[in-house]
């Protein structure tokens, strides 16, 4: 998923932040309620999300062009 990021545009960018921002509500959603299959899944999706987060930053800042 790493290196899929730095391939993504800003608008693809923006769609795949969104998508994993829902992804870890219902993953916090299901730790409260029930039993969840991977742990490590809520980590992993805050990764994401800061990853996403900085090559935004990066693209606003002029660092990354694309």
């Amino acid at each position: 998923m790493k290196g899929k990021l730095d391939e993504l545009s800003k608008d693809d960018l923006i769609k795949s932040l969104r998508e994993s921002k829902e992804e870890l509500r219902k993953e916090r959603f299901k730790a409260v309620t029930s039993k969840v299959d991977n742990p490590k899944k809520v980590k992993e999706l805050r990764k994401n999300i800061a990853r996403i987060l900085t090559l935004q930053k990066e693209y606003e800042s002029g660092i990354r062009k694309k």
